[in-house]
C-alpha cells in the first residue's frame, strides 16, 4: 500500500493558470530570494541547471503542481530531507500539494508550526556540514509521487485456455528475461563510478550551503497519501553556488552581472526625476 504520513502544505496559493499535466512536468520548481524578491534564474551546464545564490540571503523553494490531481513532494536540500533532517532519501515523508496548488518552503521543518530558515552560507556553516554530512551540499531536489486512485476492481472472466503454457516454454521466457535484465543491468557500475568522480570534483569546489537560519512560523497539517508507485514518477535537481564560483566553474560567462555591479561606479540612470539644484547661498 506504500502508506505515508506526509505534510500537507497550509497557507498556499492556487496557480492562476490550469496547463494541461501532459504538456508540463507534475511540479513546477524555483528557487526565490527572500531578501531582494528575485525569482533565481537557471543555467545550464553539461546536464545540470544551476542557480546563483548570495551569501546571507534567505532563500524558499516555490513547488507548483500542474496537475489536477494531489502529489507528493519529497524535498530534499544538500541532501538531507528538508522534513525530517534524515540523509534524504524518496521513499520518506515530504509534502502534499492540492490540485493546481503553489506553494513556498521557506526552511527545515521543526515543528507543524515553524521551520528554521533556508540561508545560503558558507560551506562549513551549512546546516549538512555543521551534521558532518558535506558530500551533496550544493543541491536542491525534489522526488514528486502521483497518488494511488483506488477504482472498483475488474469482474473475473474465465480462463480462456484450459491447461496452461508447456513448462519448457515457460522456462524459456524466464530465462530471456533473465538475460535482459542482467544485460541492462551491466553498464551500471561504470556510470555509477563516474558519476561519484564528477559528484567528487563538484564538492572540492563548492564555496556555499544551506544554514539553519531562525526559526518562522510555518504552520501545516498531516494527511495520508497512498503512492502509486514505489519509484518517484519526477525527479528534478538543481545544483547552486555563489556567483564568483559559477563563473569559475563555466557555467556562466565572464561579465559583470548587473546584480553585482560595484555601486561605487557611476550610474548612467541613478535615479528617477529631475530635483531641484541647491541654492547659491547668496
Amino acid at each position: 500500500m506504500f502508506r505515508s504520513l506526509v505534510l500537507l502544505v497550509g497557507a498556499a496559493l492556487t496557480a492562476s493558470a490550469c496547463t494541461p499535466s501532459y504538456a508540463r512536468p507534475l511540479v513546477d520548481v524555483a528557487v526565490v530570494d527572500r531578501d531582494n524578491g528575485d525569482w533565481l534564474p537557471s543555467w545550464p551546464h553539461r546536464g545540470q541547471q544551476w542557480i546563483a545564490g548570495t551569501p546571507g540571503h534567505r532563500y524558499s523553494v516555490r513547488l507548483t503542481n500542474t496537475t489536477g490531481q494531489r502529489v507528493l513532494v519529497v524535498l530534499s536540500v544538500d541532501g538531507v530531507n528538508a522534513v525530517s533532517g534524515q540523509t534524504a532519501n524518496p521513499s520518506q515523508a515530504g509534502y502534499v500539494l492540492d490540485a493546481w496548488q503553489s506553494t513556498e518552503i521557506n526552511g527545515w521543518r521543526k515543528s507543524l508550526d515553524d521551520v528554521a530558515q533556508f540561508v545560503f552560507t558558507d560551506l562549513p556553516d551549512s546546516y549538512a556540514a555543521r551534521t558532518g554530512r558535506p558530500d551533496n551540499v550544493g543541491v536542491i531536489g525534489v522526488a514528486v509521487f502521483e497518488e494511488r486512485v483506488y477504482r472498483e476492481p475488474p469482474r473475473p472472466y474465465p480462463t480462456p485456455y484450459p491447461y496452461g503454457y508447456p513448462p519448457m516454454a515457460r522456462e524459456g521466457e524466464a530465462a530471456k528475461a533473465e538475460r535482459r535484465a542482467s544485460g541492462n543491468a551491466a553498464p551500471a557500475p561504470a556510470a555509477s563510478e563516474m558519476g561519484r568522480e564528477s559528484a567528487a570534483a563538484d564538492a572540492a569546489a563548492q564555496s556555499i550551503g544551506t544554514g539553519h537560519g531562525s526559526r518562522e512560523w510555518s504552520p501545516v497539517s498531516q494527511t495520508q497519501f497512498v503512492r502509486a508507485s514505489r519509484s518517484p514518477a519526477q525527479i528534478v535537481q538543481l545544483r547552486y553556488d555563489d556567483y564568483r564560483s559559477l563563473v569559475a566553474r563555466g557555467v556562466v560567462p565572464r561579465q559583470r552581472d548587473p546584480y553585482y555591479r560595484n555601486r561605487n561606479e557611476p550610474n548612467a540612470f541613478p535615479s528617477g526625476f529631475v530635483a531641484d539644484p541647491p541654492s547659491r547661498g547668496w
